[in-house]
């Protein structure tokens, strides 16, 4: 099948692109570095020529929140008419587990903007909620210095090595359109002070991390359960564990 990553330069499109490429299909990694730009639309009709599917994992280079609803929206309207115009038979999108159930995060109401689009568009679709990733642990750290210390939301968290997202969005892409969302989320679900407090310690950095229910989570207050999947019969565990992902990094 021919098959078109919409940003397929970032982190998780070059690991999809690299999959479906072993697995035998035309992997085609677009994004504004290879001519195509789905916020102007630059290339779309093109690199959408003859193609069965299009994953989207695109990320919006702002995160402040006009900008990113203005990107998810704006390349999201673009992305499906170049789609309906070619006749592509099956919309993937990468969203966010727990994304309509945080408020205060311009980000995760831009990816509820996002799904409603594509809900609303007419092509069949399937759309991928993951949950954080193993990659974004250090940024976490990073944004809850307190002091001395490191000062993280008491809430459950359940993260997920990139390269299984992408291992799960090349199986979603290779079967059926469901017209529904699944989820994604790696294998253990523990406090979020425990992944933070494993990721420094491997890095030799001794400072306590603690855990408080009125820290907020990127603007957003969480509950024990809002990134952790909703029902935990029905999602995709990723095999890969944080302790063996941190060992290899």
């Amino acid at each position: 099948m021919k098959i078109v990553v919409i940003g397929g330069s970032g982190l998780i499109g070059r690991h999809l692109t690299a999959e479906l490429s072993r697995q035998g299909h035309e992997a085609i990694a677009a994004s504004p570095s290879s001519g195509v730009n789905a916020l102007t639309g630059e290339g779309l009709a093109d690199v959408l020529h003859g193609a069965d599917v299009v994953v989207d994992v695109s990320n919006s280079p702002s995160f402040e929140d006009a900008a990113v609803l203005d990107f998810f929206e704006r390349s999201g309207r673009n992305l499906l008419a170049a789609e309906r115009e070619a006749g592509v038979k099956h919309h993937v999108a990468l969203s966010i587990v727990g994304t309509d159930r945080v408020e205060g995060n311009g980000y995760f109401r831009a990816k509820v903007a996002q799904e409603q689009l594509i809900k609303d568009s007419g092509i069949p679709f399937t759309i991928v909620r993951a949950t954080q990733f193993f990659e974004f642990v250090a940024t976490i750290a990073e944004a809850s210095v307190a002091g001395d210390r490191l000062v993280v939301p008491d809430a459950d968290f359940q993260p997920i090595a990139a390269v299984d997202v992408a291992a799960a969005l090349a199986d979603v892409a290779l079967a059926p359109a469901r017209n529904a969302m699944i989820e994604i989320a790696g294998p253990e679900r523990l406090p979020f002070r425990d992944f933070v407090a494993h990721h420094i310690a491997a890095n030799g950095d001794p400072r306590e991390v603690l855990a408080d229910r009125a820290v907020l989570y990127f603007g957003a207050a969480l509950e024990t359960g809002t990134l952790v999947p909703e029902h935990a019969e029905a999602v995709r565990l990723a095999p890969t564990r944080f302790e063996s992902w941190l060992s290899a990094a």
